[in-house]
């Protein structure tokens, strides 16, 4: 049984305004039946999602039941209003405001905290990240706030300094975590976070005529070289694809984010499912553990891979 660690359920891979329309009414729950069953083909009993502000992932909780799949999500991300985030969550103007709508995830059941820091990679131009990161301030009170509160704290961050800074901040887990550097990957290996790099979305849509190939084939070479640098220092990593991303189908996302860890890594995965522990990563602190012999782990929901 596998896990995929980073979904968006409302997504289908194909258009994102298209995916929006099909809950602009309510929630369209073939759509969650449908990836369910995606996944439910692949083996897949564990989602951990990235939320949504259309009610989606919230209603997928309720009917994961059926499918035999634990699914997890934070109901919906939280972003600072005027920057990145609107398409996965909803926006706050100072931290009281964040606070409360902190209260209000756990309220409508989110199982963790989802924060967006930084904007997202210019596949258009030259690969660079979008906007300017939130404070390292603001970052730390955000993760502090969230962590009072008893929920684990899932990061979207990009770029070498804001990542370095979300991991000084207490985040559990990085998502996608584009374009670190040495100094960043030995920060997370020096502490508990997660990294999650959705290495795939790059992957998928090299050759699809949709963006410059020069510019993907460039991330995707920055991508791989810091997931070897972060494997051989020992971070704790998680195979999740961004599912329902562009080009990044339900079910299909995970083995893809398998296969490109594979390519990536080479013969240094080939004795990975010698693991016999059994970890299930579903919201963080909790699930981030050593083994006895102080090796870290790829974790795979349910399955922990040691390298």
């Amino acid at each position: 049984m596998f896990g995929e660690n980073h979904a968006h359920i409302f997504m289908n891979a194909v258009n994102y305004r298209q995916a929006v329309r099909k809950h602009e009414n309510g929630v369209d729950e073939e759509v969650i039946h449908s990836h369910f069953r995606a996944y439910q083909e692949k083996n897949i009993s564990f989602v951990r999602d990235g939320g949504d502000n259309l009610q989606v992932s919230k209603r997928a909780k309720e009917l994961a039941g059926e499918y035999g799949i634990d699914y997890r999500t934070p109901v919906f991300a939280i972003h600072r209003k005027g920057h990145y985030g609107g398409i996965v969550g909803r926006g706050f103007e100072n931290l009281k405001e964040y606070a409360a709508l902190v209260k209000e995830a756990g309220a409508q059941g989110g199982d963790f905290i989802k924060i967006m820091t930084t904007g997202i990679m210019d596949f258009n131009t030259d690969g660079s990240v979008t906007e300017t990161p939130l404070s390292f301030g603001e970052v730390k009170e955000m993760v502090h706030i969230a962590h009072e509160e008893g929920f684990s704290v899932m990061a979207h961050t990009n770029g070498a300094r804001a990542v370095r800074e979300v991991v000084e901040a207490g985040a559990d887990s990085v998502e996608h975590g584009n374009y670190v550097d040495g100094e960043t990957i030995q920060a997370m290996a020096e502490s508990d976070v997660v990294w999650v790099p959705t290495i795939t979305v790059v992957k998928n849509m090299i050759g699809c005529g949709r963006f410059s190939d020069k510019v993907l084939k460039k991330i995707w070479e920055t991508g791989s070289r810091n997931i070897r640098s972060a494997f051989a220092r020992g971070v704790h990593m998680a195979l999740g694809s961004d599912a329902g991303a562009y080009r990044v189908y339900h079910g299909q996302g995970l083995a893809d984010e398998w296969n490109c860890f594979k390519e990536i890594l080479g013969d240094s995965q080939k004795n990975s499912r010698d693991s016999k522990e059994i970890n299930r990563y579903h919201d963080g602190r909790e699930n981030i553990r050593r083994t006895q012999n102080g090796q870290k782990k790829i974790f795979c929901a349910e399955r922990t891979y040691l390298l």
